[in-house]
């Protein structure tokens, strides 16, 4: 069995930080200690590194099946271990989208040949497929999908009867995409009498607008503390929406948890003049003070994870006039480092960093060993160059649409390596196929 020794490293797990080592048996942590001298096949040297478990990103879009031109599973995941993530879970507006529990399977079946980390994927939901979506199984299923505004192909659910019964009755942790359909198609049509077709990127944080989004995320957590149901909500982009969700811990027991996408904590508004469309999303990015806002409850409880929601399109796509052009941006390789930028401007620690893109995760859907450095848990671990400032450049992007809002920025915190299952997934800019991804395990 092989083994692998981590030295020198400063651990940040749990709310500390100290000096140990982590020798790994396997694929578990079988010893963590201030000083380890037991031989071992592999050795890193993990001096002025920070040790970190693995990311788990939660919102993810990799493309696969049917839109492979944009992203695959395996370009995705590769740029994800090298932004020091060791688990995703996939979203279903694939083409065809992800509405039964066979075309469910067959995402599993490509991410086990494909995935360089470890996979989940999400159950989708729309107007008519309520008794498929109540048979998904929670135990091996991150969730279920709602959006409770546009999206592609049939995933719409807009329907009251539907969204009743799936709060009421499903048994799986539901997470939402929440905004009011009803109120973009209304400003969409205002803003497209004033400018026709020629609608420029600013709009896009008019037409999805502050009460897009207050209006259903309060539905959908209405619905819950009536049904009791277990929500998770999605990127929240505003002041208003974070006055919903309690100033409490996260425990296995909170019923209702949110996150906050690390786009929506670095760009605002101002920013659609340089990048235009491409920091075109769902839900947009929007005025400078719904990002300070955001930025002030990292320092709350109200905020349980940190995500990318990392949904590449082609920048030929992106070009398009506003009506056709996508959204969504490519963001898992750098999500890290974002967070670490605001750890240098003084909005966050390195601790609450972890919390919430490591450990809360693990904690929110239950996934089974995971999420932190203890012996006897999975060895999944991010090895990252704090100090170390870098530009990013287009030639260093592992994202298979090649292009990012970030180009030209420069960030700090280099993942040096990248370790799925004690095996090592990613080292100083290289990807290494390894066969120790798996998919996520839940208890519930």
């Amino acid at each position: 069995m092989d083994d692998l020794l981590i030295k020198n490293g400063t651990l940040i797990n749990e709310g500390q930080r100290y000096a140990a080592d982590i020798y790994i048996r396997g694929s578990r942590i079988e010893k963590i200690d201030s000083q380890i001298s037991r031989p071992a096949s592999v050795v890193i040297d993990a001096t002025d590194c920070w040790v970190l478990p693995g990311i788990i990103d939660d919102q993810v879009h990799f493309r696969e099946p049917g839109l492979t031109h944009k992203a695959d599973i395996a370009t995705e995941s590769a740029a994800a271990a090298a932004g020091g993530v060791t688990a995703f879970m996939d979203m279903p507006n694939t083409v065809p989208p992800t509405l039964t529990l066979e075309l469910l399977e067959k995402k599993y079946q490509l991410a086990a040949k494909k995935s360089h980390i470890h996979y989940s994927f999400y159950m989708g939901t729309s107007n008519d497929n309520v008794e498929e979506v109540l048979r998904t199984p929670k135990d091996t299923v991150c969730g279920v999908k709602i959006f409770m505004g546009s999206s592609t192909g049939n995933l719409l659910v807009d329907d009251q009867r539907t969204l009743e019964r799936l709060f009421s009755s499903c048994e799986t942790l539901i997470a939402t995409h929440c905004e009011d359909e009803s109120r973009i198609r209304r400003n969409y049509q205002f803003y497209h009498s004033l400018y026709g077709d020629d609608m420029p990127a600013a709009v896009h944080p008019l037409i999805r607008d502050e009460e897009a989004c207050l209006q259903s995320s309060t539905y959908a957590v209405d619905l819950a503390r009536r049904y009791g149901t277990r929500l998770h909500v999605l990127h929240l982009t505003t002041a208003d929406e974070l006055q919903l969700f309690e100033d409490i811990p996260l425990t296995a027991s909170k019923r209702i948890t949110c996150e906050v996408c690390v786009h929506h904590l670095y760009f605002t508004s101002r920013d659609y003049r340089a990048l235009g469309h491409r920091i075109k999303c769902n839900p947009a990015i929007k005025a400078p003070h719904h990002r300070e806002a955001l930025r002030q409850a990292l320092q709350t409880h109200r905020i349980d994870i940190i995500a990318t929601d990392h949904a590449p399109h082609t920048l030929e796509e992106k070009r398009r006039p506003y009506a056709s052009a996508p959204s969504g941006l490519p963001l898992v390789q750098h999500g890290l480092s974002l967070m670490l930028q605001l750890h240098r401007e003084g909005l966050i620690t390195p601790e609450r960093i972890v919390q919430l893109m490591c450990h809360h995760p693990a904690i929110c859907f239950g996934i089974r060993e995971r999420g932190f450095l203890r012996e006897g848990y999975y060895a999944d671990i991010a090895i990252v160059q704090p100090e170390t400032v870098y530009r990013v450049e287009r030639k260093q992007l592992m994202y298979k649409c090649s292009w990012s809002p970030l180009e030209g920025h420069r960030l700090p915190g280099r993942v040096t390596h990248t370790i799925v299952n004690g095996k090592i997934v990613y080292q100083h800019g290289k990807i290494y196929r390894t066969g120790s991804a798996e998919r996520l395990l839940f208890d519930r």
